[in-house]
């Protein structure tokens, strides 16, 4: 059997890491909010094939995912080489109304996005800008203000 010593530092382990797994859940509760801009780019397959932009969706319409995404990862490049700001960039070219606005969306909780959406911006940094994310409406980068 165990040493009451041996016993005594099981249970000390299990109270320390039970510790650290409520630390951790409180710590994701307190992102009950995050604030985000987004570049969109849309294409053929979007749910509105059409946009601010391009009002017909003539262009939207012939766009490949594929030819979506290589715009929008160069227009991530764009960004990461301080070439242009991000919000310049998304005035200019992003797909979504909120482009008006330099993309910004706001401020905003689980929930109220589409789910790959909210999985990006949840899972980001303050400061810190995604990679492609996927949603219906298309393809996006996601910066996280807040």
């Amino acid at each position: 059997g165990e040493t009451k010593r041996e016993v005594r530092r099981r249970r000390r382990r299990r109270r320390l890491f039970a510790h650290k797994m409520s630390l951790e859940e409180e710590e994701e509760k307190t992102t009950r909010f995050v604030r985000c801009s987004h570049l969109l780019v849309k294409h053929q397959e979007s749910r509105r094939p059409a946009s601010w932009r391009d009002e017909t969706g003539a262009i939207i319409g012939k766009k490949t995912k594929e030819c979506a995404i290589d715009e929008l990862m160069a227009y991530r490049e764009q960004i990461e080489k301080k070439v242009v700001s991000f919000a310049e960039l998304a005035t200019k070219v992003s797909d979504c109304s909120s482009a008006r606005h330099g993309g910004d969306l706001g401020t905003f909780e689980r929930g109220a996005m589409q789910k790959a959406f909210e999985d990006a911006a949840f899972g980001l940094e303050v400061g810190e800008m995604s990679g492609m994310v996927d949603s219906d409406s298309g393809v996006h980068i996601i910066l996280r203000v807040e």
